[in-house]
């Protein structure tokens, strides 16, 4: 195995690559309740767990040394490419950045925080006339920016998976679906038989193909 120059403990970059995301993702999300920012906490945790062992500490790397050395005897578990795991195992050739999954982790990313944004547009306008209404992403789905946050962090783990990423991404899935049901109840004893109606034509997280029966402007709900 050749070693290079190591790719890590560039803490510098963990803090700012963190804060960019975080600050990004916050912008568009604007937690306002405690469940906001669970909500916001959770993703939060992801991404920083995420650049520690990108940039900062290789935990994932450092554990499956042993058997990565033996499947790849040239492998340079020190170089930045290496920690691109799906690129490793995969046998892939080249700049993993220029790999199939890498690139669709840029649509997941790119696709996720406009959803988000779009989301949090529509929210904002339906809080301030409190009004429950199906515009936008709300239209197709009644959780859009659930459904971005999970977008967001399946990105991640297409650029760069670790065991820690990996373990949490399923938790947050459970706690983002109970999250949801949570404030449909909540939905439900504020709107009452208009909830219950919208609900019913609307999906909860997968939207049907073809044209949404909704026609409203927004709803108050993430």
């Amino acid at each position: 195995m050749n070693h290079t120059e190591s790719a890590y403990g560039l803490w510098s970059l963990v803090i700012i690559n963190s804060a960019i995301f975080i600050m990004f993702a916050f912008s568009f999300f604007k937690p306002a309740t405690a469940r906001d920012w669970r909500t916001f906490g959770a993703f939060a945790a992801f991404v920083v767990a995420l650049f520690v062992e990108m940039y900062g500490f290789p935990l994932t790397i450092y554990l499956m040394s042993g058997w990565l050395q033996t499947k790849f005897p040239s492998l340079d578990l020190l170089s930045h490419s290496s920690g691109h795991l799906w690129s490793t195992l995969l046998g892939e050739k080249g700049d993993p950045h220029f790999g199939v999954l890498h690139i669709a982790s840029y649509v997941f990313l790119g696709y996720g925080f406009y959803l988000l944004s779009t989301a949090w547009n529509v929210l904002y306008h339906a809080q301030r006339r409190q009004s429950l209404a199906t515009a936008g992403p709300y239209a197709r789905i009644r959780h859009p920016q659930y459904v971005a946050f999970v977008m967001i962090l399946l990105g991640f783990l297409l650029q760069w998976p670790t065991l820690l990423t990996l373990v949490m991404f399923p938790v947050l899935l459970l706690m983002y679906g109970r999250l949801a049901i949570t404030e449909e109840n909540e939905m439900r004893k504020q709107f009452g038989a208009e909830y219950d109606s919208y609900a019913q034509r609307t999906p909860r997280f997968i939207p049907r193909m073809g044209k949404s029966e909704s026609t409203n402007d927004s709803v108050s709900k993430r």
